[in-house]
């Protein structure tokens, strides 16, 4: 506490203790459930990943629960000391019915009941919030977007979609939908005899071309053997290798990623796009090309860059948005 100096009355200046509470952030997936604890300051004391073997959205909740109180106990922490948690999760949260929509990768994840059931479970404040938002969020605060005025996060995993911070906030639409563009109405670049995505008129037609998935049935679509590529990890690293027909899936790959970079390039005319994911984290093959593709797509460039957090950037987005509101409910409450 540091009070003024001068005539009058003094000013009280306050600083959150940052033991004054602590916060859960949770990364839910379609393979994986990351969970971490930190205190005010966004300082993480605890951590783990857990495989997602959950097949329905009450069983989701139930281990994502278990893992987060798991890692409180690991750090020593106590529960009740638990102020807020934030979920990342795929989709679009709707603030008034409380229900995630088009979060297809997750099995019944959005029913109505969804918040009711984490509240229950985890017991502390509750903001569920769209993954490529909160990865957005992470690359602000620490990573590849810091100092940023306007970025966008290019999230390419399982499903595509994109989070926008403007000013270090996020830029959620009028329905919270900004960002999702795995539903723009274009398939670019086909390859004879790729079969379309299953389920993409749900998924979204550019998420069907350039999700993990879609990496695979292109790399089987171009001759490469199914019992050998399995997943677009397979394929990334038969690049790496040396593999020519690989190298041309990444090329296809980095050319369809390249559209969606261009579209929010006049849409969002971002200074700094981002790229992250299980696919975007191959950087290394991919960053090249999609600059080369860019430049035959438009005048409208945005600088491309690999994500700094990696699979932790939803995490720590997470983490960084729960500690903001756990900081105000303090303070709200030694006020009161």
């Amino acid at each position: 506490m540091t009070r003024g100096l001068g005539r009058g009355r003094a000013a009280v200046l306050y600083e959150a203790d940052p033991a004054a509470g602590h916060v859960i952030g949770i990364d839910v997936g379609r393979g994986w459930l990351r969970a971490a604890a930190a205190d005010l300051d966004g300082c993480v004391v605890g951590r783990r990943d857990a495989p997602n073997t959950a097949r329905t959205a009450g069983a989701m909740v139930h281990a994502a629960a278990e893992l987060a109180r798991a890692v409180a106990a690991e750090a020593g922490l106590d529960w009740s000391r638990v102020v807020h948690t934030v979920v990342g999760s795929p989709g679009v949260t709707d603030p008034g019915s409380h229900r995630v929509r088009y979060a297809v990768n997750l099995p019944g994840w959005g029913r109505s009941d969804l918040f009711d059931r984490l509240r229950a479970e985890l017991g502390t404040g509750l903001d569920v919030v769209n993954d490529a938002n909160l990865a957005a969020l992470g690359e602000y605060a620490v990573g590849a977007g810091q100092g940023s005025r306007l970025f966008a996060y290019l999230w390419i995993g399982t499903g595509l979609g994109a989070g926008l911070v403007a000013d270090g906030k996020v830029f959620r639409g009028g329905h919270g939908a900004a960002g999702e563009i795995g539903y723009l109405p274009m398939f670019p670049l086909p390859v004879d005899g790729e079969p379309p995505a299953p389920g993409s008129a749900r998924g979204g037609p550019l998420e069907g071309a350039v999700s993990a998935d879609a990496v695979v049935r292109l790399a089987h679509a171009m001759g490469m053997r199914a019992d050998r590529v399995v997943t677009a990890k397979d394929v990334f690293a038969a690049a790496r290798a040396g593999d020519a027909t690989a190298a041309r899936v990444v090329d296809h790959e980095a050319a369809r990623l390249a559209h969606a970079v261009a579209a929010l390039a006049a849409v969002v005319d971002p200074e700094l796009v981002v790229i992250g994911g299980a696919v975007g984290r191959n950087g290394d093959l991919l960053l090249a090309p999609i600059r080369t593709h860019l430049r035959d797509l438009t005048p409208l460039r945005p600088r491309v860059v690999a994500s700094a957090l990696g699979d932790d950037a939803v995490l720590l987005g997470a983490i960084a948005t729960a500690a903001e509101t756990a900081r105000d409910h303090v303070f709200a409450t030694r006020e009161g």
